[in-house]
């Protein structure tokens, strides 16, 4: 038996010596004794080590080469973004964005952290001054929350909720 996945649940019908089972590192089987000849078993497929980016031989991505919403009126969310936030990206949605750190994160699926559980991601924008952007978010009349957060080390966030729905998180690094 192979596992065609790293760390997959499988059946395979057991061999004369066994189940076999690829050997951690490596594509040559390991016997698991006890399995009684022809009977299928559920086996568990350990995780060989794959390649890492650390080890240089493994293509990785770069950045984020862009972010894509649905809009029920696309250009009308678009010019929010640009009047609001100040996205100044040209027709074709090209945005070049200053150099900073970017956060990739993944949340529990149950988080109320976007808002809405329906909001599967949510964009974080980088800010110089957060108190001064959330101001002028509220004086355009967006929908602010009225709590900021802030993490040691991290920076401070407040959040804007999108004509769309969509929350979008502020950040001001540390």
């Amino acid at each position: 038996m192979t596992c065609n996945h790293r760390s997959q649940l499988t059946t395979e019908p057991a061999r004369d010596r066994g189940s076999e089972i690829p050997a951690a590192g490596g594509s040559m089987p390991a016997v698991v004794p006890g399995i009684e000849p022809g009977r299928r078993r559920r086996v568990w497929c350990p995780a060989a080590r794959s390649m890492s980016w650390q080890d240089g031989g493994m293509e990785r991505v770069l950045g984020i080469g862009g972010y894509f919403m649905r809009a029920a009126d696309p250009a009308a969310l678009g010019a929010w973004y640009r009047d609001c936030l100040g996205l100044d990206a040209d027709e074709n949605g090209l945005w070049s964005q200053e150099t900073g750190p970017t956060v990739f994160a993944t949340f529990e699926s149950e988080t109320d952290y976007f808002g809405s559980r329906a909001q599967q991601a949510m964009l974080n924008f980088r800010v110089r001054d957060l108190d001064a952007m959330l101001a002028q978010l509220r004086a355009r009349g967006a929908d602010v929350a009225e709590e900021t957060q802030g993490m040691e080390g991290v920076g401070r966030f407040g959040w804007v909720t999108d004509p769309e729905g969509n929350r979008v998180e502020l950040w001001q690094p540390a």
